[in-house]
């Protein structure tokens, strides 16, 4: 059975709908065997929280429009929950949301990304071309990964404002760890700094769990070793991809009992 509002799922920084890089894989059909009414935003890869927010907007008026409904359920991932926060704060959204859910998203920054600003500007500039240069091919017409960069890397991105939300929307958090380097090859380096910038704090590669707490914060989103990019069902081992659908489909089934 479905829940009594569509369901909106927003991806983070680096994320694009491409063939070899499917936002939460698997996650959005198996929620539709189920009854749920479920959505991908279309928002860029590496456009700031400003831009990506007014697209978000834009997404939620149109499904509201198409269902006939006047509210939605955000689910989002990473950087994704910054940007729909920034828009129910500062784009007058609050009365179009039910209930927002972020996972791993780093409402206090990371520690990532104040690593990386601490290099010099010229390096960091040429890097943000390339990056940005890579993702106008992939399809984003705004990348600004420089920019995208520094509002990660602040505790209060964009505006403080933003650390909080609108009355009378439903707010849960959820975070990950990942335990050990060898349990994500990509994401075991970042592992490495994040636990030395954070002297051990858990982490998932990338978000700590400090970082990922917001609203209603109900802990880890799956016991064990879970990276970042297995929150949202990118690369994956089967052994996990399991449980991962499961927690979806709990979350959802939890929002439904709420009203939502």
């Amino acid at each position: 059975m479905e829940t009594r509002y569509p369901i909106i799922l927003v991806h983070g920084l680096a994320v694009r709908d491409c063939i070899f890089m499917k936002p939460f894989g698997q996650i959005e059909r198996i929620l539709k065997i189920q009854g749920h009414k479920v959505f991908r935003s279309k928002i860029e890869s590496f456009a700031p929280i400003e831009h990506n927010a007014e697209v978000l907007k834009q997404e939620i008026l149109k499904l509201e429009e198409e269902y006939g409904v006047d509210k939605v359920n955000i689910v989002a991932h990473s950087k994704g929950g910054l940007d729909a926060k920034y828009m129910i704060e500062k784009l007058g959204m609050a009365d179009h949301i039910a209930s927002l859910t972020t996972l791993c998203t780093p409402h206090k920054g990371t520690p990532i990304a104040r690593g990386m600003m601490k290099l010099p500007r010229w390096m960091l500039h040429v890097m943000a071309f390339f990056v940005n240069l890579w993702y106008r091919i992939l399809g984003d017409r705004h990348p600004n990964s420089l920019k995208a960069l520094e509002q990660l890397a602040s505790w209060n991105p964009v505006e403080e404002v933003i650390l909080k939300v609108g009355s009378g929307i439903y707010c849960q958090s959820y975070s990950a760890t990942l335990e050990r380097s060898r349990d994500d090859f990509v994401l075991g380096i970042p592992l490495a700094f994040c636990h030395h910038f954070e002297k051990g704090e858990p982490s998932d590669g990338l978000v700590t769990k400090e970082s990922a707490k917001f609203g209603d914060y109900k802990g880890l989103m799956l016991e064990g070793s879970i990276s970042h990019s297995d929150v949202f069902d990118f690369m994956a081992k089967k052994k996990k991809k399991d449980r991962i659908y499961a927690f979806y489909s709990s979350l959802c089934e939890d929002l439904k009992a709420r009203g939502f």
